[in-house]
């Protein structure tokens, strides 16, 4: 199963959420046949069920709610609500990615030592990230959001070109190659969301879009099968990384700006 064609749906805004409803839906009700016919693992699906259940709970409660007055013009999503959807979304990712990650160093990377080479190897590291929870907490709101934004984008390339050359990886699973896809559609998803986000918490602001340059496709393509199996190792190490940074940064936001830190 495709998954990225099952959940390709606006959830971002209160009138593309309405048409979205019926598409979730039928998501999840594919979903569940797939799983029931070709006897899929529940452990494997279940992040995807998970996320079209919850979004499709989403939609029915912001077409429900009074978001905007009858008959207003650039009707917006709550802020509560945009988070909302953002924090599954970034969970969903970071499953996702630990998932690929995991199936790959178990397929490729046994016994090669790939591990003790990718510390401070992303193309992220240059970033001044929080190290901690705590340096988190005392960082600035808009800071962190900006810092999310950065990350995104900085991975828009990347993701781009591990799908194109995890294509001709010589017996790739599908697994790895569904999932590659499926955290390319989402993150352009998930910067779609945080845009609104900032543009509702900093309305005004002009962005700033700066992100992190990655130059690893030369080692993608290298000839020597090691070198390339490590450049895949690494990316997808980076990108488990930075999912988990940007998952626990959008909880902590969410819990400052949406519950005032009683959370």
């Amino acid at each position: 199963m495709k998954m990225s064609k099952v959940y390709k749906a606006n959830i971002w805004g209160g009138e593309g959420c309405r048409t979205t409803r019926s598409s979730l839906a039928k998501g999840v009700s594919r979903t569940i046949t797939t799983m029931d016919s070709k006897g899929l693992s529940l452990k494997g699906s279940l992040p995807l069920l998970l996320l079209l259940v919850s979004n499709l709970l989403l939609c029915k409660s912001v077409a429900s709610l009074p978001v905007c007055p009858s008959g207003a013009a650039n009707c917006q999503v709550s802020l509560r609500d945009l988070f909302d959807r953002a924090v599954i979304l970034s969970h969903y990712i970071h499953n996702l990615s630990s998932e690929m990650f995991n199936e790959f160093d178990k397929r490729y990377a046994q016994g090669k030592g790939f591990f003790t080479k990718t510390i401070n190897s992303c193309h992220t590291s240059t970033l001044p990230t929080p190290d901690d929870k705590d340096q988190a907490q005392q960082t600035k709101h808009e800071d962190l959001l900006n810092l999310v934004l950065t990350v995104l984008r900085s991975w828009n390339d990347p993701l781009y070109h591990l799908v194109a050359e995890m294509r001709g990886l010589q017996e790739a699973p599908d697994t790895i190659l569904s999932r590659a896809i499926e955290i390319e559609e989402q993150n352009k998803q998930l910067l779609e969301g945080m845009e609104k986000i900032v543009g509702q918490v900093q309305p005004g602001v002009k962005e700033n879009e700066v992100y992190s340059v990655w130059s690893g496709l030369p080692s993608l393509q290298m000839a020597d099968e090691d070198t390339r199996l490590f450049a895949f190792y690494n990316l997808l190490h980076c990108l488990r990384r930075d999912s988990n940074k940007i998952d626990n940064y959008l909880k902590l936001l969410k819990c400052r700006l949406i519950y005032n830190n009683n959370c």
